[in-house]
């Protein structure tokens, strides 16, 4: 089973809709997270020990996610996907981003 938590800065937009996109896939649960301080739902430690893979959007976020949570993050793989902060919740362009950037490392 992999869990796979998606972060993004304020968990509105691009995490929720990964999040969204991978929950039915088989054998993979899915969260997710944002790292700022008025985030919907605030990146915690918990959620990051569950995780078996986890994805941040850009690379500013993996570098503030290793300052904050560095022995939390200790032997778990981060995963940037490169997709900026342009799109919408379930935008079909950023859907198709995720679907075309994602899949491969589920499997």
């Amino acid at each position: 089973m992999i869990r796979a938590l998606f972060i993004c800065s304020r968990n509105r937009l691009r995490s929720p809709t990964a999040e969204r996109v991978f929950a039915d896939w088989p054998d993979v649960e899915t969260d997710s997270a944002g790292l700022a301080p008025d985030a919907e739902v605030r990146v915690s430690a918990e959620q990051l020990d569950w995780a078996t893979l986890i994805f941040v959007m850009e690379k500013n976020q993996r570098s503030k996610l290793t300052r904050q949570y560095r022995a939390v993050l200790a032997g778990k793989r981060v995963i940037c996907l490169d997709i900026p902060d342009d799109y919408a919740y379930m935008q079909p362009e950023l859907v198709s981003l995720l679907q075309r950037k994602v899949p491969a490392l589920l499997r």
